[in-house]
This record gives C-alpha cells, sequence and structure tokens, in this order.
C-alpha cells in the first residue's frame, strides 16, 4: 500500500528494484540498499528474489506432477489428477501438431517451459504489496516477485532455447550443413556475406524477441497493477475505484499470463523444429 511517507515515484522505484546481492564499490559484498547501489554492483549481481522464487515454483510444478504421478488411479482419479492429465494431453497434441520429427526430449521440455512460465506469470496476481511488505517488515527492503518481469530470468530462459537451437542444428544437419544454410541462403554463394548478415540476425533475433516477449507483457502487466495500487492512497473514493479497476484488470490479466506461456512454449517447439529440418 502506498503510504504518504513514499513518494509516486518512490513507491513504484520501490517495487520494480530486485532483491540484489553482489560486490559493492568497497570491495565487500551484500545487498543493495537502493536502485542505484544495485545497478552499481555490475554483471556478477544476482537478483535473489528471482532465482528464488524461479526454483520455488519450479520445485512447486515438480512436486505436484511428480505427486500425480505416482498416485495416478485408473478407477477413480481425482479432479488434480485430470488436470494434470489434460495439461499433459493438451501439451502433447501441441507438439505433435508442430513438431514432425523425433527427438523424446521436446515433448517434456515443451510441459516444463509451459507451467513453469504459467506458475511465474501467476505470481503477477498477488496484490503488489502483499509479499513485499511482510518481507520489509521483516527487515529485507525490496522483494519482486514475478520472475517474468526479471529481463535476467526471460533471456536466461531465451538462451538456453537458443542453444538448444545451435545443438540440435549442428547435430541434425552436420556443421557444414548449418554453416551451409547461414551462408548459402536465401541468394547463393555469391552472396555470401549478405546471406549470413541476413541469417545472422535471423538467428540471434529467436532468443532475443522470445525473452523481450515474455518480459515486456509481464512488466507492463506489474506497472499497471502497481499504478493502480497508487490510487488507495488517494482516499475512499479512489480507492474503491482502484479496487474495481484492480479487479478488472486481473481477470483480463489471466489470459495474458497464460497467451504468454503458450507462446514461449510454441515458438520453443518451432523453432527446435526448424532446427531439425534440412532446409527452411
Amino acid at each position: 500500500m502506498a503510504t504518504e511517507a513514499l513518494t509516486t515515484k518512490g513507491y513504484i522505484t520501490h517495487h520494480l528494484t530486485n532483491l540484489t546481492f553482489g560486490q559493492h564499490p568497497d570491495g565487500t559484498w551484500g545487498f543493495a540498499h537502493s536502485a542505484q547501489e544495485a545497478g552499481a554492483m555490475g554483471f556478477w549481481a544476482f537478483n535473489v528474489d528471482t532465482l528464488g522464487f524461479s526454483l520455488l515454483l519450479g520445485i512447486v510444478f515438480s512436486f505436484i506432477f511428480w505427486r500425480t504421478a505416482r498416485n495416478v488411479s485408473t478407477d477413480a482419479p481425482t479432479g488434480l489428477q485430470n488436470f494434470v492429465e489434460w495439461v499433459v494431453e493438451f501439451i502433447d497434441g501441441s507438439v505433435k501438431d508442430i513438431f514432425h520429427s523425433r527427438n523424446t526430449l521436446i515433448a517434456p521440455l515443451a510441459l516444463t517451459i509451459f507451467v513453469w512460465i504459467f506458475l511465474m506469470n501467476l505470481m503477477d496476481l498477488v496484490p503488489v504489496d502483499l509479499i513485499p511488505h511482510t518481507a520489509q517488515l521483516a527487515g529485507v527492503h525490496f522483494l519482486k516477485v514475478v520472475p517474468t518481469t526479471d529481463p535476467n530470468a526471460t533471456l536466461g530462459m531465451a538462451l538456453g532455447v537458443f542453444l538448444l537451437i545451435l545443438f540440435y542444428s549442428v547435430k541434425i544437419k552436420g556443421l557444414g550443413g548449418f554453416l551451409g544454410e547461414l551462408t548459402l541462403h536465401p541468394f547463393g554463394k555469391w552472396m555470401l556475406p549478405f546471406n549470413l548478415f541476413l541469417e545472422g540476425v535471423n538467428l540471434i533475433s529467436k532468443p532475443v524477441s522470445l525473452g523481450l516477449r515474455l518480459f515486456g507483457n509481464l512488466y507492463a502487466g506489474e506497472m499497471i497493477f502497481i499504478l493502480i495500487a497508487l490510487m488507495y492512497s488517494g482516499g475512499w473514493v479512489l480507492g474503491a475505484f482502484g479496487g474495481v479497476l484492480q479487479w478488472a484488470w486481473a481477470v483480463f490479466h489471466i489470459l495474458i499470463i497464460l497467451l504468454q506461456a503458450f507462446i514461449f512454449m510454441v515458438l520453443t517447439i518451432v523453432y527446435l523444429s526448424m532446427a531439425h529440418e534440412s532446409s527452411h
């Protein structure tokens, strides 16, 4: 909740600052106490909240699906089992529709991406002040609970997909075939530098667009929740209106949460399918 002790700019900055651990200018290691201090820590700083919530949600996802698989029943399936089976069948159907080669990694990878990103996105529906305020009472100055509003997380996942693209491109086509695609398409060997530039940009744009699309949509959604939360400090009338807006945006945001997880999954399948094809 925004308070009089915190300006509008300070409130927004506070909610958009990660809990960062890194090296201070004096050489000591510790947590940053301001956004400027976090930025000065450089490349080797760690966003502890992003890593922590990502890991926690990954454990939750793994435990739910492991527990469901262990207690599966064909006679009297539970509601959770039906839901998990529906999710698995949905992902499996999506993979079969898009990916036409043989690779046993793709379906589990697609399932992990979809559910994990969905859970991370789902944290955006938690009231923006609830967990950060509780953490502040425990002495934690900054805390962002939505990992996908951190470009380090989204670009990190996109980089993982990119490495798989490179691996399977070389494995399936051979190093010569992969380099041939980069240098001989689309205009033949006489335009090799131009081909390399076009295909190189096309290749690099895949992880960049994959990561930034997810980050941009979730960051914008979180920003809107923060701006709506500011309305609660403007009196009962403005606060009541903010409550209505927050509910309406939360309902609409559910679609964004699902859609962004689905888009990331589908594009991953598409890119890996292209990596398995002899030409594109």
